[in-house]
């Protein structure tokens, strides 16, 4: 069901409103390279940080002449250092992902890959995983407008994989990642082990949003009459009589599920966001992402 490599995320038009964005950080994090980011260490930007006093060795040009007129003590300026981020994109491609219309693994997809971009014009450096089992499937870091290519290209050609376990792929991203910042996981959750996973992601500060992506005929089935349920992920078939009582009850406990999701998110400090794959991805990077304050 996935999309050929042939075909485009984007078109042209969409990349150039990408370029008037930015991402939004909610804390000043360090970063490796100077960037375009505000940067909890001192440096030589133009915007002012704090003073402290002068010591031997110090480099005279940053003493502030006007507070030794004042106060007849030498201070140094100091100025706030602007660095790149390390942006972290997780993306979940089990087989459950390759399922839907519009395709939930291609939203995905869009989506990682808006947000990339978006990041790569702010000069921070993009590092893509994928979570789903078997040999690990990863981007290493790239940086400005020439990773945009790279990072497109490695997007189309994610295959579906077969099943994985999120917990055992949040652990293993722990474990290796080498700097924190802003980290976007896209995923449908249909994984028992959801709540671990992400509960495994917040053992570091990574700056984490979740982008909880479902198909339209995951949120509003139009079935009727008996059908057996395959489960793409190997577990067990389930037989049901498709009715208006079973559909009832389907809507309630899926209206559940999302509130729980989105209660854990919120105890967590992680920013939880649903997609809905009807709503197109363009609109979504754009308006929604904007209102709830990823980007601007």
């Amino acid at each position: 069901m996935t999309t050929p490599a042939t075909q485009p995320l984007f078109d042209s038009t969409f990349l150039r409103k990408l370029d008037r964005l930015a991402l939004l950080t909610r804390r000043a994090m360090v970063g490796d390279m100077q960037g375009e980011r505000r940067s909890p260490r001192r440096g030589s930007s133009v915007e002012f940080a704090d003073f402290r006093p002068y010591a031997r060795g110090d480099d005279i040009r940053q003493i502030d002449w006007n507070l030794y007129a004042r106060m007849e003590r030498f201070f140094l300026k100091l100025m706030v250092a602007e660095e790149e981020l390390t942006i972290h994109l997780l993306l979940d491609n089990t087989a459950s992902m390759d399922w839907g219309e519009p395709n939930k693994l291609l939203y995905a997809r869009r989506v990682a890959a808006a947000f990339g971009y978006i990041a790569l014009s702010s000069l921070d450096r993009v590092t893509v995983t994928a979570l789903a089992a078997g040999k690990a499937q990863q981007l290493p870091g790239v940086r400005g407008k020439r990773g945009a290519l790279p990072l497109f290209g490695f997007l189309q050609r994610l295959p579906a994989g077969a099943s994985g376990s999120l917990l055992d792929a949040a652990r293993r991203y722990v474990q290796t990642a080498r700097n924190v910042g802003p980290l976007l996981i896209c995923s449908d959750l249909l994984d028992a082990g959801w709540k671990d996973a992400l509960r495994a992601l917040t053992a570091r500060p990574f700056e984490i949003t979740l982008i909880h992506i479902l198909a339209p005929q995951e949120l509003r089935p139009d079935i009727d009459g008996d059908f057996r349920l395959l489960d793409s992920e190997g577990s067990a078939a389930i037989e049901i009589t498709a009715d208006f009582e079973v559909l009832r009850q389907y809507d309630d406990h899926l209206r559940a599920w999302r509130a729980e999701v989105e209660s854990f998110c919120s105890g967590r400090g992680i920013n939880y966001i649903f997609a809905d794959t009807s709503v197109p991805a363009e609109e979504f990077v754009l308006s929604n992402l904007r209102r709830r304050g990823v980007v601007r």
